[in-house]
């Protein structure tokens, strides 16, 4: 490991989109109840509606429109949106409550498990996530995802990229903010992390939008590390 990052302690990852595939795990699921439920639905257009209330809904928390609102929440009231959106009208309450759990039960990428292990050997590994702590556990078990704790936005009441979500990560690990590297599929993400002295280490996602939507993938002089998936991320941290 190169000098600049001897000091790393821990690692903190986002988790939509850069451990877990949220839109091909949204769709498998759904299309799955196409015979059970009669449903006729374009999941992939659903998938990417729901995910595009993400981020206007988190506004309203953070512009102080609405009190704090965990993301669970969050997520239903852009579902029942979506439902009566594309006439869904033949699920009851609990199957309605299922079907937004379905961020629960959200699969990793085929790299993610091995590398998390890999990292882990030599890391404190931690979620830093903008889902609720009892969504990112559920999903934990669901994918057997290794971390060492979870760290969620629900801990500050901020999200991402409130600075404090960022903040609260390093105190609860009791580390200073340069002993901590910021793992994501997203600039903006780290961006803010490296606004408050994080390392940063961006791992591109090409195809979490679908084969369809292009990503940025040009390097930055704030970003630290460039890495292909978490194996290559481990490997360049020495963790092999």
């Amino acid at each position: 490991m190169v000098n600049h990052f001897r000091d790393i302690k821990a690692l903190t990852f986002d988790v939509f989109g850069t451990v877990v595939d949220w839109r091909g795990s949204i769709i498998n699921e759904c299309k799955s109840w196409d015979k059970t439920r009669h449903l006729q639905v374009n999941w992939e257009e659903f998938a990417d509606e729901w995910r595009s209330e993400y981020g206007p809904s988190m506004n309203l928390v953070r512009n102080g429109e609405i009190p704090w609102t965990k993301l669970d929440d969050l997520h239903m009231s852009s579902l029942l949106k979506l439902l009566q959106k594309y006439e869904i009208t033949n699920l009851n309450k609990s199957e309605i409550e299922h079907f937004n759990k379905i961020w629960h039960r959200l699969n990793p990428w085929p790299d993610a498990i091995t590398g998390l292990l890999k990292l882990k050997k030599k890391f404190t590994i931690a979620t830093l996530s903008n889902g609720n702590v009892s969504l990112l556990t559920n999903m934990a078990k669901w994918g057997k995802l290794p971390w060492d704790c979870i760290l969620s936005a629900e801990l500050s009441g901020h999200y991402k990229r409130d600075p404090e979500a960022y903040i609260k990560a390093a105190e609860l690990l009791s580390l200073e903010r340069n002993e901590i590297m910021m793992v994501a599929a997203h600039k903006d993400d780290l961006s803010a992390a490296n606004n408050l002295g994080m390392k940063t280490c961006f791992v591109p996602r090409p195809f979490e939008h679908g084969i369809s939507r292009k990503i940025d993938s040009s390097p930055e002089d704030w970003i630290d590390i460039f890495a292909s998936d978490f194996i290559d991320l481990a490997s360049q941290l020495c963790c092999d």
